[in-house]
């Protein structure tokens, strides 16, 4: 659960089949203060009980993306491009997911759900189906045969950002709890990607977006 709206919708669908334990991680992020308040939040709301915070400092390390080195700049969006923008972490949720497995391999656990989204994402190469799929077989390799049967699930993975935000409008999913924004962690920029991503997905769906912004352009809809 990163604090954002996907994870949110993602725990709000999980939670209606299975008891929930819930991982984060700070990774060197702008907002990361901010992301693990609302990872904690959204716990609370749901009430689990059982929680990791991971810090993974080492990215800031690894470098190569603008939410973790301040020497470069988290552009404005451009919803019409199709370049993998330089928010892209090399990489990371081979990690988020590596932890996630060895946490559920220890409790037991069946079920990794991950608000992975796709075809209205900024891109992200380790946000496609076939890195999931790909990711299944490791596990599969990688943990105890005998006593295990983890598997990833990644239920929004072919869903618009609108459709989400449906999807959490009916599932009551507490979007005031959520934060999405790359830059700011008091007021959402309204300009990144993923506040773009989120304002045109709020507004695509005729909801309005329970959090607060610096500033909130209309966005071209689809």
């Amino acid at each position: 659960m990163s604090g954002g709206m996907d994870s949110c919708v993602t725990v709000a669908l999980a939670s209606a089949s299975y008891d929930i334990a819930a991982v984060h991680a700070s990774y060197g992020q702008r907002t990361e203060r901010r992301e693990l308040q609302c990872f904690h939040a959204i716990a609370d709301h749901f009430q689990v009980e059982k929680r990791l915070a991971v810090n993974l400092d080492y990215f800031r390390a690894i470098g190569g993306s603008s939410l973790t080195d301040s020497g470069m700049t988290i552009r404005n969006a451009d919803l019409a491009s199709r370049d993998i923008p330089n928010t892209y972490v090399p990489f990371r949720n081979a990690h988020f997911l590596s932890i996630a497995t060895s946490w559920a391999e220890a409790l037991g656990a069946e079920k990794i759900f991950i608000g992975a989204v796709w075809e209205d994402s900024s891109g992200y190469p380790d946000c496609r189906p076939e890195y999931y799929e790909n990711f299944n077989r490791v596990i599969r390799a990688g943990t105890r045969p005998s006593t295990t049967n983890i598997t990833i699930e990644t239920p929004l993975i072919h869903l618009s950002k609108r459709d989400i935000v449906k999807k959490g409008i009916e599932l009551h999913a507490p979007f005031h709890l959520t934060w999405s924004c790359y830059r700011d962690s008091d007021a959402a920029c309204g300009v990144c990607d993923s506040c773009a991503l989120r304002l045109r997905a709020f507004q695509e769906a005729d909801v309005e977006d329970p959090i607060a912004y610096a500033n909130k352009p209309e966005y071209a809809r689809i």
